[in-house]
């Protein structure tokens, strides 16, 4: 069972202590929760936090962000994290999501993929999802992916297909997945459940759907989107082995307020980083732009506003180098590959106290502890430095 937390003026409830997946998305800075028919759902004009209690007090807290929302909100989002992770006691691994390159475990919450719709809480797109009268929708969404599968709305046109992929065409009373030729067989197969998700959660089950063919359209498509032209090819599939020079380029910052403002100072200009520089008083900041992946390291002995800044201060940096406000590219390194020595262990269901918090302790875990000659001895029996 979870730590109970104190609620005088918080914006979270109470239940936020329970197992489960919670969803809030940031509406003139306060978080609003999103109805569980609906999560899954995301507009890229807006920002979320995103809750995972899972077992043994294991918990994950992700702030995501879509592409076209506001600084503003960005910002909000992240001090609602922030209280938030107070709230849990700091219990919370907290993660960074961008819209279309979230994390594996991100999506491993929604089996049934991501569905991105435009617009935001400004905007009156956002009311067409599920109180829209099903006449008045028309809309159109790609699904791409093999493992992760995503729906990103797209113009309503032929313009907008290839034979690469599936698409869903959304006309309320009826919805098309559409396969492409060359789609693969899990978009396709996800394609079908996406479309089964809509009728089910945003029609309430009265919507008809229909598996369509390249080739095959029914009149209905082609009423709405007119003559079907050729279509371009699908676009070849990234490679997803990172470049491991890029990858291993990296700096180490601390994030110290020792003189009574919050300052950022270069301890490694590139790694392999001695662990001995990862002192637990202070908080660090492991820089690996060219991977497309920013570090936060909380040191146990952190004082408590250096650790409640040290995500702001990443946001902060991330536009002070201008790097693109996206997640890892695939096949980026684990935190501890850019230490001196390192070794990993399986998951562990209940975590040791003094353990440091970085966003991949869901499936690896590094460890290490000030008895520095017990590690060393370690490696050393393994071949190490």
């Amino acid at each position: 069972m979870y730590t109970s937390i104190p609620q005088s003026g918080s914006p979270f409830p109470a239940s936020v202590q329970d197992p489960g997946l919670y969803i809030w998305r940031v509406e003139k800075l306060k978080p609003v929760p999103v109805a569980r028919e609906n999560q899954g759902i995301f507009f890229s004009g807006d920002s979320y936090l995103v809750l995972h209690n899972g077992p043994e007090e294991l918990s994950h807290l992700h702030l995501w962000i879509g592409h076209q929302s506001s600084r503003d909100e960005q910002g909000a989002c992240a001090m609602l994290a922030v209280h938030l992770n107070t709230l849990l006691g700091e219990r919370p691994v907290q993660h960074r999501e961008v819209q279309g390159n979230e994390s594996d475990l991100f999506m491993s919450y929604f089996p049934r993929g991501l569905k991105y719709q435009e617009g935001g809480v400004e905007s009156a797109f956002h009311k067409t999802s599920s109180g829209a009268t099903p006449a008045a929708i028309r809309k159109l969404y790609q699904v791409k992916g093999k493992k992760n599968i995503r729906a990103t709305e797209r113009a309503l046109s032929w313009d907008s297909f290839n034979t690469g992929d599936c698409f869903i065409l959304d006309l309320g009373q009826n919805i098309f997945a559409w396969c492409g030729a060359k789609s693969n067989i899990l978009e396709r197969n996800k394609a079908r459940d996406l479309a089964l998700a809509i009728r089910d959660s945003e029609r309430q089950g009265k919507a008809q759907v229909e598996i369509v063919t390249d080739g095959e359209e029914p009149a209905d498509m082609i009423q709405v989107l007119g003559p079907k032209p050729t279509l371009k090819e699908g676009n070849p599939e990234e490679d997803l082995t990172a470049d491991q020079k890029n990858a291993q380029a990296a700096a180490l910052y601390k994030v110290s307020d020792a003189t009574g403002q919050m300052n950022l100072t270069k301890v490694a200009d590139s790694s392999p980083f001695a662990v001995e520089l990862l002192i637990p008083d202070d908080c660090f900041v492991l820089d690996n732009g060219l991977c497309g992946k920013i570090y936060i390291w909380k040191g146990r002995k952190a004082n408590e506003r250096e650790r409640q800044a040290a995500l702001q201060v990443a946001e902060d940096f991330i536009s002070r180098m201008q790097y693109a406000p996206k997640a890892g590219k695939p096949g980026a390194p684990l935190f501890p590959s850019f230490l001196s020595f390192f070794f990993l262990l399986s998951l562990s269901p209940s975590l040791p106290p003094f353990l440091p918090s970085f966003p991949l302790f869901r499936t690896t875990l590094f460890f290490f502890r000030h008895c520095l000659f017990f590690l060393r001895a370690t490696c050393a029996a393994y071949g190490g430095s």
